[in-house]
């Protein structure tokens, strides 16, 4: 079962403080109430890596092999988005075949998505209402861009290149990347693994999880929109995939892919599991949170049984947590 986190530290004075909305109550789990809403077909590629959510709650996936974009409504329903274009002899790193990975929404509906192809295919592209995908940014061919991340204040999109150990620059208008942030930090530790993985912008900074290294990272954004020096904010999430904010503190939901988990990553670096398999997980790849609702895809990559969509929700706020 699940454990109840505990509420430590630089945690506990915020509850003193009246930064955190609701305060949990005793015995309280921080995530329950989980129900697969959309099951899918790993015979036809339907194995969802990233999710993005809409204004009425639907969920804009990502189904790696199949190259395509799938909308899932609160209900279940599916409407196929878009279908990124075949490619001639994919050499992509890692997975050989070519792979759709993260996604993001703009505010005004337009969605973008990392491409990995081993081909002059690989990069962002963007996803326009009513119009085909159109790439935007060149990323390198040897490289697994993966997770996919918009700062809309400043108008670009951080990708996470796996392979490189590379956060890539990209002006979400369109144009060249640049690397922004290429540290050891950011590498797989072994060879053929995966490194920089999902990546988020929150609170003026870029965060990133290295799922080689079980890693969690935060790196700050300078005045000038230069990368600042890697901190570790977390260890010992072996398998750590995508992730997301609860609140608007440093709280994260993780989905750990290996270990079949979603875990409460607290600021202090502790975590908690709060998802697992016995809730109707299947390899979660990705979690988003919308209000009190969370969102976990799963691709079963390992076990290739039942990818889904879980919906959860969180039993408190997580505030300035």
């Amino acid at each position: 079962m699940p454990r109840r986190p505990r509420l430590t530290g630089a945690a506990t004075a915020a509850l003193a403080l009246g930064l955190v909305a609701a305060a949990p109550a005793p015995g309280t789990e921080p995530v329950g109430d989980a129900r697969v809403v959309a099951r899918f077909d790993p015979a036809a590629g339907q194995r969802p890596e990233n999710i993005a959510l809409e204004p009425d709650g639907s969920a804009d996936l990502t189904f790696a092999s199949a190259r395509t974009v799938v909308r899932v409504a609160p209900d279940g329903t599916r409407t196929t988005r878009a279908e990124l274009p075949a490619v001639a002899g994919p050499r992509t790193p890692l997975v050989g075949g070519a792979a759709v990975t993260g996604i993001v929404r703009a505010h005004d509906g337009t969605l973008y998505v990392n491409y990995a192809t081993g081909t002059r295919a690989t990069g962002v592209w963007r996803i326009s209402p009513g119009a085909a995908p159109v790439q935007i940014a060149a990323l390198p061919p040897d490289g697994f861009p993966n997770g996919l991340a918009l700062d809309g204040r400043r108008g670009v999109l951080y990708a996470a290149d796996s392979v490189r150990g590379t956060v890539w620059r990209v002006p979400a208008a369109g144009g060249p990347a640049t690397a922004w942030a290429h540290r050891t930090e950011l590498r797989p530790s072994r060879a053929g693994s995966f490194g920089a993985n999902g990546v988020k912008v929150h609170r003026g900074s870029v965060w990133v999880s290295n799922t080689d290294r079980g890693t969690l990272l935060r790196i700050p954004v300078g005045e000038d929109g230069s990368a600042g020096a890697p901190e570790t904010r977390a260890r010992g999430l072996d398998g750590i995939d995508d992730f997301a904010f609860p609140g608007a503190g440093r709280t994260v939901l993780a989905a750990v892919n290996s270990g079949n988990q979603v875990v409460l990553v607290r600021r202090d670096g502790g975590h908690t599991v709060v998802l697992t398999e016995a809730d109707g997980l299947a390899g979660p790849t990705a979690v988003a949170v919308r209000g009190r609702t969370v969102y976990v895809p799963g691709a079963a990559y390992r076990t290739e049984r039942d990818p889904n969509l879980l919906l959860a929700r969180l039993r408190y706020h997580f505030g300035r947590l």
